[in-house]
């Protein structure tokens, strides 16, 4: 089993090559019993006890279990951690990766939703990542586009 350090509530697991390996040897073997198929939603994952009882995973925490296995056995780092439902614009600002004065701006012309408590403004954290991932989706999109003028007036490196 890899090391791990517990502080504060939070763990830090160091994963070993030996366990990347049984994460790619696992996922192709998923991947062979899966085969043409592959509709994550359907699957759950059943784990064997010791005492010869067996428990089956609910699909959401299935997926979620696949794909941090997926991030593994790419030698990928995995943080898992938890977010509150409710974040302060300056959390909410770290984690869209923006200063706070352009989140206020985003608040106040209505593109991210917010309320306040009391007099301080707080946004849903469910909001926060679909903005971000709403950035994310319009970047890829930019980018495709770049691609697809590059190659329409073929432009090469």
């Amino acid at each position: 089993m890899s090391p791990s350090l517990i502080h504060d509530e939070k763990a830090v697991v160091s994963i070993t090559a030996s366990e990347i390996e049984q994460a790619r040897a696992f996922q192709a073997r998923v991947e062979q019993a899966r085969g043409v198929a592959s509709d994550d939603a359907e699957e759950t994952i059943t784990v064997g006890l010791r005492s010869g009882d067996s428990v089956e995973m609910p699909a959401q925490l299935t997926a979620l279990i696949s794909q941090i296995l997926d991030f593994i056995s790419r030698g990928c780092t995995v943080t898992v951690g938890s977010v509150p439902n409710e974040v302060t614009t300056t959390v909410a600002a770290k984690m869209l990766s923006i200063s706070r004065p352009t989140l206020m701006k985003l608040v106040n012309e209505g593109t991210l939703p917010a309320h306040k408590v009391g007099s301080h403004t707080r946004l849903f954290s469910r909001d926060v990542l679909a903005h971000r991932e709403s950035q994310r989706a319009a970047q890829r999109q930019a980018f495709d586009d770049l691609r697809a003028l590059e190659d329409e007036l073929g432009v090469v490196d």
